[in-house]
């Protein structure tokens, strides 16, 4: 019987690309689930768990990303203050569509000790113009 092993990445052997995504129109759920898979690598057939191998990825036109549904007037972002009944509410109507979509990104990442790495490599803007034109990102489309 043949000896089949898996293979594992090396250090080494990750090169990281750098895509383009423009969101204008797209659900924010449905942009998000694209990017946190282009984030971890998992699209790519040598993917390894312990290694971080995705890719850069730059949103542009974060503020034309669209909410489905109510969620713009009863969608509800909560933090805590640290001090007892420091509970605070912002309606998704006040909060900026690129923090939006940072945080959706990040609930979709695996709680691990590589999800602030893999966040490191996400970069979101507002508008049409971004500034890393010379890394020569590729243009993708979200499905």
């Amino acid at each position: 019987m043949a000896d089949f092993k898996t293979y594992q990445k090396k250090a080494g052997e990750v090169a990281h690309k750098w895509i383009v995504i423009d969101v204008t129109g797209v659900p924010v759920g449905r942009a998000a689930t694209f990017i946190a898979t282009r984030l971890t690598g998992k699209y790519d057939p040598s993917f390894t768990p312990h290694m971080d191998s995705g890719d850069y990825v730059v949103v542009v036109n974060a503020d034309m990303a669209k909410l489905t549904g109510d969620k713009t007037d009863t969608k509800a972002y909560y933090h805590h203050t640290g001090f007892p009944g420091g509970i605070k509410e912002t309606i998704a109507r006040d909060v900026p569509m690129a923090s939006i979509i940072e945080r959706a990104v990040r609930g979709m990442l695996p709680k691990n000790k590589l999800q602030a790495d893999r966040m490191a490599r996400l970069r979101v803007f507002a508008g049409a113009d971004h500034d890393h034109t010379a890394q020569q990102p590729q243009k993708m489309e979200v499905k």
